[in-house]
């Protein structure tokens, strides 16, 4: 993606010549000018909360402070990480929304943001109206795991297994709705098997069914499944996202390997109340890309199977509508409700 724009310099235009009528105008434009110049030049003037949608220790939290570690500097104020769970994301998003567009609150948020306008009927803010998007920054590799019962050895034989016993393969995920359970459908639905979904508590038990041989086969993200696939615990026949993953260069795409058009793949971005500063918006979106490409932040991000990337706001825009469209077509058919 193309490095996103510097900050803009705001200056004051040149005062009418006296007499001339525009003269009143021209002071004023100046002013208003003036005044936005010094605001941009003076934030932040305090710390910034940012707030993450996911609890301390998980793979979001982890990467919002690892941001927020290397942000802190480059903005002079310190970057505060604010962890406010429930609703699969709701309650964060709503404390963003109705935040002051100052600059000093933004939300941290995950592929989450763009599933839940399509598994709730309404919600209380707008995923787009309510917030001004400053920019996408990591992709987080999914892997398509089976059981140690499970005899096939890659992704075309797993899809003739499946359409050989209709029905009698299932796959977990750790909640209604989840990236796991929608990386399930998507399968379900490209694949043209029946396969069936069992929900757990969290990507823990779902893991550990899965070594249980209790479901035959599930999606997770590269981080939570690397430690069971490198002590040989559980067998990777694809990563669910378009490129193959750093931490697994032997393991092919799903697309690759018999799926071809399979994407799934974790977001995490920045978001800011709506109507912020486009100032802010701008320096905020120049320092992400700072961060993402730190040598030293890149390496322990690619470590977890996560890849940082940069985007214009506009950029991250499209792709949350993108996102939004591609889930809510796979939401609908698939029936899904939430819990």
């Amino acid at each position: 993606m193309p490095r996103p724009p510097s900050v803009p310099r705001l200056s004051a235009p040149p005062l009418a010549a006296p007499g001339n009528c525009l003269c009143a105008a021209g002071l004023l434009s100046a002013v208003a000018l003036g005044t936005a110049a010094t605001e941009a030049q003076a934030w932040p003037d305090k710390p910034i909360r940012m707030v993450a949608v996911s609890a301390p220790g998980g793979s979001t939290d982890l990467l919002a402070r690892l941001y927020a570690s290397r942000l802190g500097p480059l903005l002079g104020q310190p970057v505060l990480i604010d962890n406010r769970v429930g609703g699969g994301g709701m309650i964060a998003s709503e404390l963003v929304a109705r935040s002051p567009a100052d600059g000093h609150t933004l939300l941290f948020t995950h592929t989450s943001h763009s599933v839940l306008p399509s598994m709730h009927g309404r919600l209380p803010y707008d995923p787009f109206d309510d917030f001004a998007p400053i920019g996408l920054v990591a992709l987080t590799h999914s892997v398509l795991l089976v059981a140690p019962g499970v005899t096939a050895r890659n992704v075309k034989e797993l899809i003739e297994q499946a359409r050989a016993r209709p029905g009698q393969l299932n796959y977990g995920a750790g909640s209604t709705g989840a990236s796991a359970h929608l990386a399930g459908e998507l399968f379900k639905l490209m694949a043209r098997v029946d396969i069936v979904h069992v929900p757990y508590k969290g990507t823990g038990a779902q893991l550990a069914a899965l070594l249980g041989n209790e479901i035959q086969m599930s999606f997770s993200t590269v981080p939570a499944a690397m430690p069971h696939i490198q002590a040989g615990r559980l067998r990777a026949l694809g990563i669910g996202s378009p490129s193959r993953a750093s931490a697994l260069p032997d393991v092919p795409t799903v697309a690759e390997a018999g799926l071809p058009g399979f994407d799934v793949s974790a977001w995490n971005g920045v978001l800011g109340p709506a109507r912020t500063p486009a100032a802010v918006v701008a320096r905020v979106n120049r320092e992400l890309a700072e961060v993402a490409k730190h040598p030293e932040t890149r390496e322990k991000a690619a470590a977890q199977g996560t890849d940082l990337v940069s985007s214009t706001p506009q950029e991250f825009a499209s792709y949350i509508r993108s996102q939004i469209a591609k889930w809510s077509r796979v939401v609908k058919a698939a029936g899904i409700q939430p819990d």
